[in-house]
């Protein structure tokens, strides 16, 4: 009698079952549809709609006093327009040939995306942690996210061409290898999979070299005091006996200073509401904990650099005394930049999409992550998500990284990339595709230099557009 091991086992009437032969095979057919040289050709539509415009179109919907900042970040140098361009590469993206390997997308990839958080257990995990643009989509627009921002980086940084090429070619050939080991694995052995400080020594010690190891066992170490108890002795002070938020505008404003007496407390009465309801979207054990907070003070902060002009709030809450604060990060989820090109998001909550999509894609994600919707001053009703402001986050300082350490920085996201896409997509049919050769390596060379190439321009019109007042910008914040 001859038996088939389950992963060859037939498939079953009516199933959507296949065998990992069959998922394979699927994703070889994928480079008919799709010849992964095909990825390097990229250039610029004939109707390629103006990258300002779309900024602007994403602008009709946040805090006009706040766009200004927006622009003077994103023009401060091309990396970092690039990173407030999620929505532009997404329309790059979009009338390009796909490979219909679907994952679930972080959406905007970039390298400061990627950094280190505290995982539940206490334990440093590094992953992605950006999921304000999350959706499903093809696995490739991540990876071309990801790719050219090392490029662009790079040429920020004063990088030889070689020592850029390189940087892009081993982030994606850490992807395809890891993608391709993912495929072998059992699929709860890819659920637990993570990359933690000992993890990183272990695969790319050697490479980096001892002195990067302790510079990342100190930033480690530091990172571990970025918690709740440092947020409380910078953010906050004491007013007639009260704690409250300092305030720093525009960066940090109390509500108190943004609203009128009653529209003040209109504003933090919704919030807290808010709170109250959000509460339902965590697990039963981690609500127990929330309840043991109260509510304390808000104020609006302003953060990152896409972002900026979206309504984001902070929530100062007290356990048992101020020695036991807990921030709460209140931020507003509009459509991912991917849904227009894509499909309409499953779900009817924007801050929902965002939660679920990092549940997905992340190997341990905050145990405070939840979701609700919260009516704004105006009356109007916007979705948000909630998450912890500090646990122990870190992120890369591109500015002082080695040409050696960049690299070795670009496998680690090439990695955690396909950790990240293992775990919602089939990692058989797209290790498949992607091969164990350099073709879809060299291809993806070639898309990050022609794609930075139009980021520069792109960032020397936004530039112009300040310069002849068509757009308002506000520098040095």
């Amino acid at each position: 009698m001859t038996t088939q091991t389950s992963k060859e086992s037939p498939k079953k009437a009516g199933s959507a079952y296949s065998t990992t032969s069959e998922r394979a095979a699927t994703g070889k057919a994928a480079r008919a549809l799709l010849p992964r040289s095909r990825h390097g050709d990229w250039a610029p539509a004939t109707d390629r709609p103006d990258p300002l415009a779309i900024l602007e179109a994403q602008e009709t919907t946040r805090v006009p006093e706040l766009v200004p900042i927006r622009h003077g970040r994103m023009a401060a140098s091309a990396f970092a327009f690039f990173r407030g361009a999620a929505a532009v590469m997404a329309s790059d993206l979009a009338p390009e040939p796909r490979s219909g390997l679907n994952v679930q997308l972080c959406g905007d990839a970039h390298l400061v995306n990627f950094g280190g958080f505290g995982a539940p257990d206490r334990d440093l995990v590094f992953d992605v942690n950006d999921f304000d643009e999350t959706h499903p989509g093809p696995f490739e627009w991540d990876l071309k996210r990801l790719t050219a921002s090392f490029e662009v980086a790079g040429r920020d940084r004063g990088l030889e061409r070689t020592q850029r090429e390189q940087a892009v070619s081993w982030a994606t050939r850490a992807y395809r290898e890891a993608i391709r080991d993912f495929a072998a694995m059992p699929m709860l052995d890819i659920w637990y999979s993570r990359l933690d400080l000992p993890g990183i020594e272990r695969r790319w010690g050697a490479e980096a070299g001892g002195q990067a190891i302790r510079n990342l066992q100190r930033t480690a170490a530091k990172a571990e005091t970025k918690n709740n108890l440092k947020a409380f002795s910078k953010l906050t002070r004491v007013d007639d006996g009260e704690i409250r938020f300092v305030s720093d505008p525009p960066l940090l404003v109390p509500v108190s200073e943004l609203f009128s007496g009653l529209e003040a407390t209109r504003v933090e009465e919704a919030i807290a509401q808010s709170l109250r309801r959000y509460r339902h979207t965590l697990a039963d054990d981690r609500r127990h904990l929330f309840d043991r907070y109260r509510f304390v003070d808000l104020a609006r902060k302003v953060v990152g650099v896409g972002s900026v002009g979206t309504r984001c709030w902070v929530a100062l809450l007290l356990g048992q005394d101020e020695t036991d604060p807990l921030f709460l990060q209140v931020k507003e989820a509009e459509a991912s930049v991917l849904e227009s090109f894509v499909s309409k998001s499953q779900f009817a909550n924007h801050g929902q999409r965002v939660v679920e999509g990092q549940r997905l894609m992340q190997a341990a994600s905050d145990i405070m992550l939840g979701w609700d919707t919260v009516e704004g001053a105006d009356g109007v009703n916007r979705d948000f998500y909630m998450r912890q402001l500090w646990d122990w986050k870190v992120s890369a300082s591109v500015e002082t990284m080695t040409p050696e350490i960049f690299r070795v920085y670009a496998q680690i996201c090439g990695w955690t990339m396909a950790r990240a896409h293992a775990r919602s997509g089939d990692a058989t049919a797209i290790g498949a595709y992607v091969g164990s050769g350099d073709a879809f390596d060299k291809a993806l060379v070639r898309f990050a230099s022609a794609y930075a190439e139009q980021n520069d321009l792109d960032h020397r019109a936004l530039v112009e557009a300040i310069a002849s007042g068509r757009m308002q910008a506000t520098t040095g914040i």
